[in-house]
């Protein structure tokens, strides 16, 4: 397999390509005003060179987390995760070779540089047998790696420029080959950019910005001004691994786009004689309202658990489910349900934030080779509540009926629901309180017992408790009770 790939072609249709391992050991600043088609430039490298070698993007914007459809990259969504777990992620990442995206878009720009400096720090710190090549690409660098100070603090500015400074000084060492894309080099600092050996300069208005660009070209100032003349998507390449002399490249097409490019120019509609009038300001029908919920009437618990004793079969009660399973592979289906069954027996995680939670699902999915949108995030939502009650495949023969119970259910009780559903299908002791605390994410057991009340009220279970104290639960549409305890 060829180490080097097309990126464009210069004015004659002559290909340019880039040597990707000598671009690995030399590194690459890439440069161009807004518009001057950066962003599809860094799509264009990361697509070539999916196959040739592992690639960690920092994206500020959310542009390129559409290369996992693709390309099969896992998108970490910085805001999903705490520090610690960011930690933990890039770890899996620089352990397993994974490529992937960390997508910042949902944080602040504090946020997005402590984000990132925890993530490449931790790239940067793996064990000396993990130092495999990794194509480290970081769009937008002049935030990450700041000139001069600015709207954030020192700390903050002294973190992110050090992680930046590791990643273009000492990060080559250790398999890190940085790519750096920014708007303004005047914004970002020098002793970032001076570790690139390679260059890729777009369009550029500002003098200093253009008498930068061709200062690191070899360029006299009297030829900076085609720098300006450039037109969109046209570089001027220099480097080992592109070309001994600069190079004039029109980037050629790329094969995935970002989710929120804008198409140009459309149209307004057509809504004439005060029709856009009646449309924004309109009032909606339901402003003000207020929702009532009835209530059920309080049930005779006696009364159900005779209709317990009474209920026939289970078959005749509750209807299979009359889809066919989730997936057609059954090997697929078995590692998903191992997942689950792995995830839901870690300690705490019935505490994590259910987008948290199907993050991880989504890392560990294509760390596996599950393509993206095996399951949406409502479908793992009670998944994975069953799972937390030993049900990790919900197509099992033996647990369709209590699956198919289970769609009534609120997604946020459906797991105690389903320990109790359990408990009573195997006649094992009731759940208590501190357990079923733990099943719903909750440490309060006055909770607990109004979260029980709920479910009798909803005709759901049956609670019973003896003189003894003991209590039992009774599901009446499976016709099982479970043991007291």
């Amino acid at each position: 397999m060829s180490a080097a790939i097309v990126i464009g072609a210069n004015p004659n249709g002559t290909p340019v390509r880039i040597d990707i391992e000598e671009l690995l050991a030399t590194r690459l600043l890439v440069q161009g005003n807004s518009g001057s088609g950066k962003s599809h430039l860094l799509r264009r490298l990361l697509e070539q060179s999916a196959q040739l070698v592992q690639q960690v993007v920092i994206d500020p914007e959310g542009d390129f987390v559409t290369l996992s459809d693709r390309y099969g990259h896992v998108v970490v969504d910085g805001a999903a995760y705490d520090p610690a777990e960011i930690v933990r992620l890039a770890a899996r990442i620089r352990t397993h070779r994974a490529s992937c995206v960390l997508a910042l878009d949902g944080l602040d720009l504090e946020a997005q540089m402590r984000c990132a400096a925890v993530f490449l720090n931790t790239l940067f710190d793996a064990p000396r047998d993990e130092w495999y090549p990794v194509l480290v690409v970081v769009d937008e660098a002049q935030m990450f790696a700041p000139a001069a100070a600015g709207d954030v603090s020192d700390e903050v500015r002294r973190l992110s420029l050090g992680a930046m400074t590791n990643l273009m000084c000492r990060g080559r060492k250790r398999g890190l080959a940085g790519v750096i894309a920014t708007q303004r080099l005047a914004k970002l600092a020098k002793n970032v950019a001076a570790e690139a050996s390679n260059f890729l300069m777009g369009r550029t208005f500002l003098d200093i910005d253009m008498a930068r660009a061709a200062d690191l070209l070899g360029m006299e100032r009297r030829q900076a001004e085609a720098i300006r003349d450039l037109e969109r998507g046209h570089f001027l390449g220099l480097g080992p691994a592109i070309a001994r002399r600069p190079v004039s490249v029109k980037i050629a097409d790329v094969e995935t786009r970002a989710r929120n490019v804008i198409q140009g120019l459309m149209p307004l509609p057509d809504m004439a004689g005060g029709a856009m009038d009646d449309l924004v300001l309109a009032e909606t029908a339901e402003t003000g309202r207020a929702f009532v919920f009835d209530e059920p009437e309080p049930i005779n618990a006696s009364a159900l658990i005779e209709q317990i004793a009474e209920a026939g079969p289970l078959a005749e009660k509750v209807e299979p489910p009359a889809e066919p399973s989730l997936f057609a592979a059954e090997e697929e289906a078995a590692t998903i349900a191992q997942i689950l069954t792995d995830m839901a027996a870690e300690p705490d995680c019935t505490f994590q934030a259910p987008a948290q939670l199907f993050q991880d699902f989504t890392v560990r999915c294509r760390m596996a080779r599950i393509l993206p949108g095996a399951i949406d995030l409502a479908s793992f939502r009670r998944r994975f509540a069953m799972a937390v009650a030993g049900i990790p495949n919900d197509a099992a023969p033996q647990w369709r009926q209590v699956v198919a119970l289970g769609r009534d259910v609120p997604d946020d009780l459906l797991a105690p629901f389903m320990v109790l559903a359990v408990a009573a299908i195997e006649g094992a002791p009731c759940p208590d309180d501190d357990h079923l605390a733990v099943i719903y994410g909750t440490r309060s057991a006055g909770r607990i017992r109004r979260l029980l009340d709920h479910l009798e009220k909803q005709r759901l279970i049956v609670v019973r408790t003896d003189y003894g104290g003991r209590r039992s639960v009774g599901i009446p549409a499976l016709g099982v009770l479970t043991q007291p305890c």
